[in-house]
């Protein structure tokens, strides 16, 4: 069985970068970017914990399953 990947899409109209999910995330997909800016520098690290979605103030974070794509086909 193949190990789930996610995407992580940060709303930018919505955060106000205070840096809960960078300092949150427990592996470092979400880091601070210029000017304090949350950036998801590699979505495969992600382990769909929910962890930045859930603490987010500002509803700015979802968390998204990609669909596995079957290489033997």
């Amino acid at each position: 069985m193949a190990k789930k990947k996610f995407y992580v899409h940060i709303n930018d109209s919505f955060c106000k970068k205070c840096g809960i999910c960078y300092w949150i995330c427990p592996t470092k997909t979400i880091v601070k970017g210029e000017l304090g800016k949350p950036e998801v520098t590699d979505h495969d690290k992600c382990i769909g914990c929910l962890m930045c979605e859930n603490a987010c103030p500002d509803f700015a974070i979802d968390v998204v399953e990609r669909k596995a794509v079957n290489e033997n086909v």
